[in-house]
Order: structure tokens, then C-alpha cells, then sequence
């Protein structure tokens, strides 16, 4: 595998770590408070925080699971790794147009 991809696979595991255990917090949080999804868009509008925290989030996924996916496609198939690249870089644009347009749906007013 490219080094800086490798790097790259690793530096944003490091960086979902902890985004992902503060997202599980805040399920459970609502959860426990009995909070319906209108109470949580109504904390959750407007909020430059939690637009920041989902959008850093987006990102991380969107480079670390194409990574991911193009080790999966050249080691277990037999397509050319430029045809990975290219299927990888459209997956990971795929995962951040949908995911900002999640964050925008949750954050805008």
C-alpha cells in the first residue's frame, strides 16, 4: 500500500475516534432524555459547534472509507488499481456531497 495513503487511513481513524464516541454519547443522551427528533433539531439549528463537529466528521469518513475500499478492491479483485482509484475518489465524493447534505439538513435553519 502507498505510505501516505497509509498515513492518511491512520490520521483519520485518530480523528473519528473520538467523534464517534461523542456521537454515541449524544444517541444515548437523547435516548435516556426521551428527546424526539424535533427537540433535537431544535438544539442543533443554528449551531456553528455541531456543524463543525458533523462536518470534520464528514471529512474523516470520506477520506478514510475510500482508502479502505480501494485496499478491498486491489487485493481482492482483479481490476487495475487505476480503475480503484477512480471507483475509490467517486465513492468518497459520493460519502461527502451526502454527508454534507446531512449536516446541512441538521444545522440549517
Amino acid at each position: 500500500m502507498n505510505v501516505r495513503l497509509y498515513v492518511w487511513q491512520r490520521t483519520t481513524a485518530a480523528i473519528m475516534a473520538p467523534l464517534v464516541l461523542v456521537h454515541l454519547a449524544v444517541i444515548f443522551y437523547a435516548m435516556r432524555k426521551g428527546l424526539a427528533a424535533a427537540d433535537i433539531l431544535a438544539r442543533t439549528r443554528g449551531s456553528v459547534a455541531w456543524a463543525a463537529f458533523y462536518g470534520l466528521f464528514v471529512a474523516a469518513v470520506s477520506i478514510h472509507a475510500p482508502i479502505g475500499l480501494r485496499t478491498i478492491m486491489t487485493e481482492w479483485t482483479p481490476l487495475r488499481v487505476r480503475y480503484c482509484d477512480i471507483v475509490a475518489v467517486a465513492f468518497g465524493l459520493l460519502l461527502f456531497g451526502l454527508g454534507l447534505r446531512a449536516v446541512a439538513a441538521v444545522v440549517l435553519p
